[in-house]
């Protein structure tokens, strides 16, 4: 890490850490870097401001299309799935989004499948407990974290706790620790005290009158500047962000997915966060964060439309073939999972395998759902829907 980049930063300073390199052996003196708390909303210049009036209001239109929707939980589906499929991929854990569309949780096929499937539930139990009425906590980041790894190979005696090793960002297993990119500060009291700082301001928020946009910019910052996990602080600090425009207002369902714009721009993501640190440009950041919650509520927006669109397509080509009851409710589960076979089917709409199996022929003859591999269980797929899902931003 550069002492002198990072020396002159407005916003942290550098301590001294020594001590012995877990991964290569090797012995290491050097600096890390500790961010200042969080305190008011910083000065922002015009143009800042004018990305975020553009990503709130975008953000407002997805709000206004999810209140809209019968049954949000559908759409939910596809939308988290988009999101866990691609903010794994960010990290180097990638599993085709059509494998990730299909799978149910606890699904073992392969180890990235899994590391997927595990942001799923670890999402979801993040919405329940706010959806109940209760707010981030301690408890609930790290039993977050704890879930992110369970059955990966990350899932070390350190899961589900404040990182007790120091930690280094860009660079291999074999590079020595000085030469990284960015050294995040190093474990101890320190560290977890600035975790449970942050979430208090994460939950101060709303009463402290900072725009839901800015505060969300300033939160992923500061969490991905501590790096408080050996594992999954990407993922976790991303999920933090639908978190906390959730709790602060800003959209009411959970259908956001940020990830995909963000993994699009791996480079410029990283350069922007090491950027901050070194200069303290809160415009800068907070420019190409607006911009990022922009265009990815105007994709999910996009994706939500073509959805219904689709649902409605469906449902009208089965009405003009005189086509009702089982074949009509498969159909209208497809957006929340295009890709089925007859057993789930039938699981889903309650009735037995030969009833599903029908109307799945049904659906075949009419072009909504087409052959998707020769296995057993043989398994059919909505391709117009599966299209619309995988729409790359």
């Amino acid at each position: 890490m550069d002492r002198d980049r990072f020396g002159k930063s407005p916003i942290g300073s550098l301590v001294p850490i020594r001590g012995t390199d877990g991964r290569t052996g090797r012995t290491y003196d050097h600096v890390a870097f500790v961010p200042d708390p969080l305190g008011d909303e910083p000065v922002l210049d015009n143009a800042a401001w004018r990305a975020v009036s553009a990503a709130n209001r975008a953000l407002g239109a997805l709000d206004q299309a999810g209140r809209q929707i019968p049954q949000p939980a559908l759409l939910r589906r596809p939308t988290l799935r988009r999101e866990a499929q691609s903010t794994s991929a960010l990290e180097g854990t990638y599993a085709p989004l059509a494998d990730v569309l299909e799978a149910d949780v606890g699904d073992q096929r392969s180890a990235e499948l899994t590391a997927v499937l595990n942001y799923v539930q670890v999402a979801e139990l993040a919405y329940a407990t706010l959806a109940g009425g209760r707010r981030l906590s301690m408890g609930l980041l790290l039993e977050l974290q704890r879930g992110l790894v369970r059955g990966t190979a990350a899932e070390t005696r350190d899961a589900g706790q404040i990182r007790t090793v120091q930690v280094a960002i860009g660079g291999s297993p074999a590079t020595p620790l000085n030469a990284a990119r960015f050294i995040p500060p190093p474990p101890g009291v320190a560290l977890e005290s600035s975790v449970r700082d942050l979430i208090d301001w994460i939950n101060g928020t709303p009463h402290a009158g900072r725009d839901p946009v800015v505060a969300a910019a300033m939160a992923h910052y500061q969490f991905e500047t501590l790096h408080p996990f050996n594992d999954g602080n990407g993922r976790v600090g991303r999920l933090l962000i639908v978190l906390g425009l959730i709790q602060d207002g800003a959209i009411g369902e959970a259908l956001l997915s940020v990830s995909p714009w963000f993994e699009a721009r791996r480079r410029d993501y990283q350069d922007h966060l090491a950027e901050l640190s070194a200069t303290g440009d809160w415009s800068g950041w907070v420019r190409f964060f607006a911009q990022g919650l922009r265009d990815s509520a105007d994709e999910t927006s996009s994706i939500v439309k073509d959805l219904l669109d689709l649902q409605e397509l469906h449902r009208e080509r089965l009405r003009a073939a005189n086509v009702r009851g089982v074949a009509e409710d498969i159909a209208r589960s497809l957006i929340a999972k295009p890709i089925t076979t007859i057993t789930e089917a039938a699981t889903l709409i309650g009735k037995g395998y030969q009833t599903a199996s029908n109307a799945v022929e049904r659906l075949m003859d009419l072009e909504i759902l087409a052959p998707y591999s020769d296995g057993h269980p043989r398994r059919y797929v909505a391709m117009d829907v599966l299209a619309a899902i995988q729409r790359r931003p």
